[in-house]
């Protein structure tokens, strides 16, 4: 029998941007990051706690040149008009810094053993001169009001650029409907540590609000998460809707050998606790470049409400 979770310590060892999809029957999907970025892998079992002995399989491989050949990133799984899809970054081994946001489909009930088309670029709206034309990865997908939104990362200026937060609705699966809508550009100290970063959106609802946490400044010790909210009735295309909080919401912790942490998911245990998934590291001195060092561990944290009804994370 498998013991209960444990918060704040590493869960699925050298997996980067965790993602966690609870599916309507009950199975748990696990994707993210691999250390080789070539791949995408999926994994699914009934409960969180075992999901980190499941058996991983990768659905899909990088290609030998071109498009989708280099730096595999941050995949995320969603089901859409009963669909799966796949959400991922890749570069290009001739221009590897090329990074583009691309969609995967799967018209199988099964995901793992299911046959995936790739879909390409993700579409920008028609009228749309702006999005996807710089490097851009770590999308995300939510619904709201029955309306589907897109939301990205995407790099803009000229010489060290500046990552920004996206949105834009969503007109099937793989285009947009609408232009991009600034969300968050890094505003503060600390989302410009290293480079200036807002990046890994991920949105998660109650009691009338809709909260976006995203990570900012560069992928070391510094990393780290800051949150974005609106109210469920407002025009989440209208920047004014959104409010920007002043200080992280999530930092390291060296008390706790917590470095580092952010690239977040939210889900829900089977007792239907609202749980974080993110990635961290365990020391504080990072051998070699960040970005290529491997020892970034998907770890769970149970996500606390306090009497605003705004959520609480918290390392210690």
């Amino acid at each position: 029998m498998k013991e209960g979770l444990k918060y704040n310590t590493p869960w699925i060892l050298q997996r980067a941007d965790p993602y966690v999809y609870l599916h309507s029957d009950g199975w748990y999907y696990f994707t993210a990051s691999v250390p080789a970025y070539d791949g995408i892998v999926l994994r699914r079992a009934r409960s969180l706690e075992e999901l980190p002995d499941a058996p991983e399989t990768e659905i899909w491989h990088k290609h030998d040149t071109g498009n989708m050949s280099e730096h595999i990133w941050a995949p995320e799984l969603h089901y859409l008009d009963r669909k799966w899809y796949l959400y991922y970054a890749a570069g290009d081994r001739e221009d590897v810094w090329a990074i583009r946001p691309y969609v995967l489909e799967c018209c199988d009930e099964d995901p793992i053993t299911g046959t995936w088309r790739e879909r390409g670029i993700m579409q920008c709206a028609d009228n749309d001169e702006f999005s996807f034309h710089g490097f851009s990865l770590d999308a995300t997908v939510f619904e709201n009001r029955g309306r589907y939104y897109y939301v990205w990362a995407e790099k803009v200026g000229v010489g060290k650029q500046i990552s920004n937060l996206y949105i834009a609705e969503l007109e099937t699966p793989y285009k947009l409907k609408t232009i991009q809508v600034l969300l968050t550009t890094p505003d503060y100290p600390w989302e410009r540590v290293g480079f200036w970063v807002n990046e890994g959106p991920a949105a998660i609802k109650k009691d009338g609000r809709i909260f976006l946490t995203y990570s900012a400044s560069e992928t070391g010790t510094a990393y780290c998460m800051g949150m974005l909210s609106a109210d469920v009735d407002s025009d989440l295309l209208d920047p004014l809707s959104w409010n920007k909080e002043r200080l992280p919401v999530l930092a390291s912790e060296e008390a706790c050998g917590i470095y580092g942490p952010g690239h977040n998911s939210f889900t829900k245990d089977k007792q239907g606790n609202d749980i974080m998934v993110y990635h961290a590291r365990t020391e504080k001195e990072i051998i070699g470049d960040p970005l290529y060092n491997p020892n970034r561990h998907a770890m769970l944290m149970q996500v606390k409400w306090n009497e605003k009804g705004f959520p609480v994370f918290r390392i210690a």
